[in-house]
């Protein structure tokens, strides 16, 4: 069972940059691909970010590219996401996922538990 614990949640100002870091349990965490998701309030969850078990390919969703990065290191078991130029429209709890079988179009096995971002203008 793999344990995902996100933090670096925040409240900050419209064009303020946040890292978030997510900690993962799995010993074989370098099998795992890894992505960030986001839920804003009356929204559904949507996709961020995903980056393959290696690090050396990511995907991100449009409204974030050029701004956000995701990043990892499997010798610590971490996740990273780097938010820079935030936006009030960022606001929303984000989620940090894994699954070996990927995390893009599809739902990840494994969740950690959010970690609210809130954007002021």
């Amino acid at each position: 069972q793999v344990q995902l614990v996100e933090s670096g949640g925040g409240l900050v100002q419209a064009g303020d940059s946040l890292r978030l870091s997510c900690a993962a349990s799995e010993r074989t965490f370098n099998r795992y691909f890894m992505g960030w998701f986001r839920q804003a309030p009356g929204k559904e969850r949507e996709f961020v970010a995903a980056i393959d078990s290696s690090g050396a390919i990511t995907h991100m969703v449009d409204s974030v590219k050029g701004r956000f990065t995701i990043s990892r290191d499997n010798a610590k078991k971490m996740v990273y996401l780097q938010m820079n130029s935030l936006k009030p429209e960022d606001t929303a709890v984000y989620y940090c996922a894994g699954d070996q079988r990927g995390v893009v179009g599809r739902t990840p096995a494994y969740w950690g538990q959010g970690t609210q971002v809130t954007v002021s203008s």
